[in-house]
Parts: structure tokens; C-alpha cells; sequence
């Protein structure tokens, strides 16, 4: 049996190609409420964000949304997952999800699919982009995981790769909310947010402090990023 190869600037073996014939996975996790409780408060919650979304877009151009946070734990994952299922629901809509968190990815496993080859490997032009976007259980929403994870996920987002990337994917879907790690301590959400449309901070309420967020907010616009506004994670339900 062969083993799994690792390329030179990569942080694991090399995953495999996305079966394009297979079965998008159940959504299972709970967090997810816009499929669990779709009729409950919080998936109410993300319609609305969604709603002033679209206010600040009255030409209904594309758009890339980064979604980051001041620290690790306060839900932009989650918060991803959600916003995109909001927005396609709207008639008219195709969404991508796209993991840009080469640290610690998560969407795949949220839409209860297993890791393939993604966003990483696309930049290397180790994967062609239409491999890479994968159908997920919710309609008119595709996903492109994260992908081999990189030795230093830095250089390879600020590569002027991730910018024709980031613009062939806007020509292709209404909406591209990118899921990134946190500002403060990692720099690939400053990165990410130059390149996009605008950027969403993730804010879980009661935990994270005033200073943070404040920090965040500087390091992400000092760098040219434009941000939107907040997500509020963590109230009560």
C-alpha cells in the first residue's frame, strides 16, 4: 500500500480529489439552526444580518464577505455556515462557501463532508477550481474546503493567486462568504479582508473583551479592509 505523499510546503499529506458523483452529507451539527430550527429565533437572526447584507448591495453586484473574529472560539465558522444558508434561500441566488482557514478548517465537517482537496491545492494549481466547488445538502449553496493544509498559509493567501481566485468565483455566485482564522493573532483575516467586498467580525457576547474587538477592527482596516459590521454570537436564545 503507498503511502500518502506530503508536498514540500505542506503541513499534511496531500488529500484526495472530491468525488464529483458523490452524495452531498447530511447537516447534522446542531449549531447549524438555519436547517435544524429553521423556523427558530437564531436562524430569524441570520435572515436579518442577511436582510441588512443586501440593504448595503441595492445594485445586487457579487460579493465576497470575510467573515473573522478577534480571537479563536467565538463561532465565525458557524456564523459562516448560517449566512450563506440565508442567503440562498433568496430565488435568483447561487453561494459559495469558501474555508480560508488554512490553520484549523472547519466547514466540511459542518456540512457533513469529508476533506478534499480545496482551496489550498487550487492556489498551488495543484487542483483545477471547478474540482474543487462541491455540492453541499442545502440548495443553491456549493462549499470549496480549505484543502492540503500549507506550511505557511500566509505567503500562500497573500499570493496574487488568491486575488484572480477570489475574482473567478465572483464571476460564478451571487455571493462568496469566505470563512477566515482570527485577526489578532494570525494575519491571514487582514489578507483575505483586503482583497474581498467586505468583512463581518464575529463577536461572542459576554466573552470577548472590548479591547479585542477594538484591536481587530484597527488591524483589519489599517491593512484596507472594509468592515461591514458585527455578527453577535453566544446570546441568549
Amino acid at each position: 500500500m503507498t503511502e500518502p505523499k506530503l508536498r514540500q510546503d505542506s503541513a499534511e499529506p496531500i488529500l484526495a480529489p472530491a468525488d464529483p458523483a458523490a452524495a452531498p452529507g447530511a447537516i447534522l451539527a446542531e449549531e447549524i439552526r438555519m436547517v435544524g430550527e429553521p423556523r427558530g429565533k437564531i436562524a430569524e437572526q441570520f435572515r436579518s444580518l442577511r436582510n441588512s447584507i443586501l440593504a448595503m448591495n441595492p445594485e445586487g453586484a457579487a460579493r465576497t464577505l470575510v467573515l473573522t473574529s478577534a480571537v479563536a472560539g467565538e463561532g465565525k465558522s458557524v456564523a459562516a455556515v448560517n449566512l450563506a444558508i440565508a442567503l440562498a434561500e433568496l430565488p435568483g441566488n447561487e453561494i459559495l462557501l469558501l474555508d480560508a482557514n488554512l490553520h484549523a478548517p472547519g466547514l466540511e465537517r459542518y456540512l457533513g463532508l469529508e476533506r478534499a482537496q480545496g482551496f489550498a491545492d487550487v492556489l498551488r494549481g495543484q487542483c483545477p477550481l471547478d474540482a474543487a466547488i462541491r455540492r453541499t445538502a442545502v440548495d443553491h449553496l456549493s462549499v470549496i474546503g480549505a484543502g492540503t493544509l500549507p506550511e505557511n498559509p500566509s505567503k500562500l493567501l497573500g499570493s496574487d493567486r488568491t486575488r484572480v481566485v477570489l475574482n473567478q468565483l465572483k464571476r460564478r455566485f451571487s455571493y462568496v462568504v469566505v470563512d477566515s482564522p482570527e485577526a489578532t493573532t494570525i494575519s491571514d483575516a487582514s489578507l483575505l479582508g483586503a482583497m474581498a467586498d467586505g468583512i463581518l467580525l464575529v463577536v461572542r457576547l459576554g466573552e470577548t473583551s472590548k479591547t479585542l474587538v477594538e484591536q481587530a477592527l484597527n488591524q483589519l482596516e489599517s491593512m484596507g479592509g472594509n468592515v461591514l459590521g458585527t455578527c453577535l454570537t453566544g446570546g441568549p436564545e
